[in-house]
């Protein structure tokens, strides 16, 4: 296929036999439609048949319109039908390229990352069309990258390495492109109160040092260079560059972003990979905020270069975060946001917002921001995401994806593709809808499909399917419209203004009295054509069921019906019938109002063969059972039955061990019973199994349990049992360890109980024989405190004595 060439891909269809395309029949509501053009706006299944014959005298024009099998089927020829299909047109379809061919020295001709590049879509109302999106990530693709730095005093101790920043960041991305060029531009914030402060000697030095050099004056943004591939130039003008300061903690950042991002010019963008590093260390302004000084003029989103200056720091307010973020998907921009860790959730939010954008978290001194730029670099060229303009009102577009990992990403993953390497290709499916007619609009649209941050695009051209082909042959005064009284469109008439009819056979006056006369009513007390359609020129022209196209009326007076038969099981005539004037007609094997009862007996037998198991009979194919205790499909369970096992249990204790029951009612319960004794129960494990045969476990009276095989059918009068005389009989206690364990429990008890006993009267007797002794040293009478004693001697002071 060459580049250049239209390629139309048609969308999957049905041929009969007769080459005409024939549609899943899923119904066309076409009643009212009257023209071919109508038709088509009813919905995408809906069909025209062009045949002049195809409709009688007394017919609705709305008829000529169904699914195209349906009007197969009721004979229109197939090259007669209107049913167009939509396409898909390839206009520009070149092949991606593996390599820009810049590695080897080549000039590198054009690159193309993404095939098609224009689409034509017919589209038909309702009906989707999808075609197939190419994208392969090219090897040494060329990359601009612009660093936009925060200059504020806080980032003094980043310059250093920003510096460094721009050979080491060349060396490092020759190992992914060999044409990569680098720019830089710095911002602090708006230069009004009271964003700084505008005192004459804090606009000249807002820092207010001297040593080691004084601060920069305070300005909005600031370019300082163009993209270019020489790492030195970088290195010198940014290592020239000085802080600034203002008084605000958030910065001027959104207004530096726009005009980073409009002045191309300016910046020297190309059409290639676009990067911008963003780095701060502190939040942001955003639209509303210049208020604050006074700035109440929206932001333009219009480059104000000057000198390489912004100029409109002051006038305009800072743009939206949504004005941005349109400005950088429409400018095809990448967005690397290097931010210190304590701002780093407030551009998280960001992420949702922007298109293409990467978070890293910056060192104190920005030492680390190599390893940012380079890991986000490939983190967001390894995801690609599909985008795609304003679409027109009422249509609807999906993607499906086809990335490396083989697996399709419907709805929002449909999208979107990662971990994508250099030379890997993926795949989108696109798949647009058109809306009704009535709703879409007839002249060129045009959709645009591209990958976000990338400039190529795929161009999508819409034209809606809204007119037939035959509408342009249309006869005026054709005579086969009642000699002249209509036009010819598409096999049908439109009549003069007066005429009615199919072929504008009646006068309008005159239809008006038939459809007053009882030509149209079965007797005076029934309605015009019994409710279910209109009287044309005298005759009924019965139509579709309303809501339910497929309820078709038919008959002289629409008074039958293939839709108003009795169901089964939510099937019309259970699915083994036809309905035929409100009555079904079954099949040779069924019967009933609604053909629900099989006449055979075929669902009713049991596995023996028996119908119903010889427990019941067979009505309407499924089994009446005589006994309540039985059901099931055949008559088959009987969960409150006794089973063969414990049916006989009593037999064969009183036949084989004179258990149970006494011996004269064991004679005239039991003479059915043929015994025959074995010795122990591995005899009866050898006997091969029988449908009849069953293998029994019961326990007599003594507690033992008696193996026994029993053959017998459920209605035999007699049975034969095969019964072990070795019993498995539960043995006796031990007596003696009983007793020891008893004896032994009792002693152990008893020596405890002792043992605790004595240990309890220790305690108590200690606490008496303390007490006690506590008593007896408080009773001890000390002579000081003797409240009655008093002393022999006494001294007495002369008050006249001064001791020399």
């Amino acid at each position: 296929m060459s580049p250049l060439s239209a390629a139309v891909l048609l969308l999957c269809c049905r041929f009969d036999a007769t080459g005409a395309q024939v549609h899943s029949d899923h119904g066309c509501q076409s009643q009212g439609v009257r023209s071919c053009g109508e038709c088509l706006a009813a919905g995408p299944h809906c069909a025209w048949c062009t045949e002049e014959a195809f409709l009688q005298v007394g017919q609705h024009t709305w008829e000529r319109c169904d699914t195209a099998a349906a009007l197969l089927r009721r004979g229109c020829p197939s090259h007669r039908l209107e049913d167009p299909r939509g396409s898909a047109v390839l206009v520009k379809n070149r092949n991606v390229t593996f390599r820009s061919g810049r590695r080897r020295g080549g000039r590198g001709g054009r690159v193309t990352q993404l095939q098609p590049q224009t689409v034509r879509l017919h589209l038909r109302p309702g009906e989707p069309q999808s075609f197939e999106v190419r994208f392969r990530r090219v090897e040494d693709y060329p990359v601009d990258l612009y660093y936009l730095m925060d200059l504020s005093f806080s980032m003094e101790d980043d310059l250093p390495n920003v510096k460094k920043l721009g050979a080491d960041l060349m060396e490092e991305m020759r190992n992914v492109t060999s044409d990569f060029r680098m720019g830089f531009g710095a911002f602090v914030d708006k230069t009004v109160m009271p964003f700084i402060s505008v005192a004459k000697d804090m606009l000249e030095n807002p820092c207010k040092r001297t040593e080691p050099w004084p601060c920069s004056p305070p300005f909005t943004y600031r370019h300082i260079l163009s993209l270019t591939a020489d790492g030195g130039v970088f290195a010198r003008l940014v290592g020239g560059q000085r802080v600034s300061g203002n008084l605000d903690w958030p910065e001027g950042g959104m207004d530096a972003l726009m005009q980073a991002a409009v002045c191309e010019e300016q910046i020297g963008w190309r059409n290639v990979t676009r990067l911008l590093v963003f780095s701060t260390d502190a939040g942001f302004h955003f639209a509303g905020d210049g208020k604050l000084g006074g700035v109440v003029l929206p932001n333009d989103g219009l480059c104000h270069l000057q000198g390489n200056e912004y100029t409109r720091g002051n006038s305009q307010d800072y743009p939206s975060v949504g004005h941005i973020a349109e400005t950088l998907r429409r400018k095809n921009i990448q967005t690397i946001f290097a931010v210190t860790e304590d701002v780093a959730h407030l551009y998280e939010g960001l992420r949702s917002i922007f298109p293409k954008c990467a978070v890293g978290t910056l060192s104190n001194n920005s030492h680390n921001i190599l390893q940012i730029i380079v890991e986000a670099y490939n983190a967001l060229t390894s995801e690609v995401v599909m985008e795609n303009s304003k679409l027109p009102p009422g249509y609807h577009i999906s993607y499906a994806s086809r990335c490396e990992d083989g697996g399709p990403g419907p709805g929002g993953r449909g999208r979107r593709c990662s971990g994508i390497s250099v030379g890997d290709e993926v795949s989108f499916n696109v798949s647009i809808t058109a809306p009704p007619c009535a709703a879409a609009s007839r002249g060129p649209l045009r959709v645009v499909i591209k990958p976000q941050g990338y400039s190529e695009e795929v161009e999508v051209l819409l034209s809606p399917i809204c007119e037939c082909s035959c509408q342009k042959d249309m006869i005026p005064h054709s005579p086969s419209c009642s000699h002249g009284n209509g036009s010819l469109e598409c096999g049908a008439c439109r009549c003069k203004e007066g005429r009615v009819g199919t072929f504008c056979e009646c006068v309008k006056e005159e239809a008006d009295e038939a459809t007053d006369s009882r030509l149209c009513r079965r007797d005076n007390s029934s309605e015009v054509c019994s409710g279910h359609g209109e009287c044309v020129c005298g005759r009924c022209v019965c139509q579709k069921g309303g809501q339910k196209p497929q309820r078709l009326y038919y008959g002289p007076f629409c008074e039958c019906s293939d839709r108003s038969c009795g169901q089964h099981r939510g099937l019309q005539c259970a699915g083994h019938g036809r309905c035929v004037c409100g009555e079904c007609v079954c099949l040779p094997a069924f019967g009933g109002a609604a053909c629900e009862c099989p006449l055979g007996s075929e669902s009713c037998l049991s596995a023996d063969g028996q119908i119903c198991g010889g427990r019941g009979e067979c009505r309407c194919g499924a089994c009446i059972c005589r006994d309540e205790r039985f059901q099931g499909r055949t008559c088959e369970l009987c969960p409150s039955c006794p089973d063969v096992c414990a049916a006989h249990r009593g037999c064969v204790l009183c036949r084989a061990f004179s258990l149970g029951l006494s011996p004269e009612e064991c004679g005239r319960r039991c003479a059915h019973l043929n015994l025959t004794l074995v010795g122990h129960p591995g005899v009866l494990a050898t006997a091969a199994p029988s449908a009849g045969l069953h293998r029994c476990m019961e326990v007599d009276t003594e507690g033992c349990r008696v193996h026994f095989a029993l053959s017998a059918g459920e209605k035999e009068p007699s049975a034969c049992a095969h019964v072990a005389l070795e019993r498995e009989c539960p043995s006796g206690p031990n007596v003696m360890l009983i007793t020891a364990v008893l004896s032994g429990s009792v002693v152990v008890l008893g020596v405890a109980l002792l043992l605790l006993w004595k240990l309890l009267t220790s305690l108590h007797d200690r606490r008496e024989f303390a007490r006690f002794q506590s008593e007896l040293e408080r009773r001890r009478w000390n002579r000081k405190d003797n409240p009655i004693y008093r002393s022999a001697i006494t001294t007495v002071v002369n008050p006249k004595y001064k001791e020399h």
